[in-house]
């Protein structure tokens, strides 16, 4: 019993810091690409390209040119994004708010990139943010919805103030729309005042966890909600919802078995 004792402490100091390097430096990296098809009515034949949690440092510039030629070569109608694109709450931990607009800049769809701000983007600066994203022909929808026209298709688009930051007002945002409607939020939170007639729900914040361990599942998600909507395709009450595990990090610049993605949904 003893020598086996001895083997396991062993073999936990090998592979635990080969676990660690794979989450600090090899898995934020491994961006994936997460695809849905979809049914609803009067959405076929469109597809989205979905992205949030960005969280850019600094120095974050080719991560950031990577992220914006891995949506484009999606090709994709309208790009929706979720929110947090700054790192941390402090000017010094961050990219320029300006620099993260001037790089999303570079992304290509026919109708469009339309946003929402997540809680980061709140205590860093809300209104620099939506400045340098309008300068860059980036909406964004503050308890508001537009009507987009895709391949003679329309639709509603009704974007959420941040659930934590800001005052979500679904009545407000949903105001004079008519199916179909896709709501886009920061946070999942707001999933249980989500009317049945909307036809989605787009969400991102929780980072899918960012840390999964097996047989436990997400460490942390900072929902209310626990895991509940921690990540992926939910449905309640008729109601459908995609979260996505997002792009970068927060808190500690680790990811484990919690892949960094974007999302492409296609509707048939």
């Amino acid at each position: 019993m003893r020598a086996l004792m001895i083997n396991i402490i062993k073999l936990g100091l090998i592979v635990g810091p080969v676990l660690l390097v794979w989450a600090v430096f090899v898995e934020p990296n491994l961006l994936e690409v997460k695809k849905y098809k979809m049914s609803a009515k009067g959405l076929q034949g469109i597809k989205i390209v979905f992205l949030s949690d960005l969280h850019l440092a600094p120095s974050h510039g080719k991560k950031l040119q990577k992220i914006v030629a891995a949506v484009n070569g999606q090709k994709p109608d309208i790009i929706l994004l979720g929110g947090d694109y700054v790192k941390g709450h402090k000017g010094s931990t961050s990219r320029k708010a300006s620099d993260i607009a001037a790089g999303l800049s570079h992304l290509k769809a026919k109708h469009g990139v339309y946003a929402v701000l997540g809680n980061h983007d709140g205590w860093y600066n809300a209104q620099s943010i939506e400045q340098e994203f309008s300068k860059q022909n980036i909406r964004v929808l503050k308890n508001k919805n537009i009507a987009v026209t895709i391949k003679d298709t329309s639709f509603y688009l009704v974007g959420l103030e941040d659930y934590y930051t800001g005052k979500p007002d679904m009545v407000s945002a949903l105001k004079e729309t008519k199916n179909p409607v896709i709501v886009l939020s920061h946070s999942p939170d707001v999933f249980p005042d989500v009317p049945p007639s909307v036809d989605l729900t787009l969400a991102g914040h929780t980072h899918g966890g960012q840390v999964k361990l097996p047989f436990w599942g997400a460490i942390l998600t900072s929902s209310i909600y626990g895991t509940k909507y921690a990540e992926g395709f939910i449905e309640q009450g008729g109601k459908k919802m995609i979260v996505t595990k997002g792009v970068g990090t927060s808190l500690l610049p680790i990811r484990f078995n919690c892949r960094p993605e974007i999302v492409v949904i296609e509707f048939e």
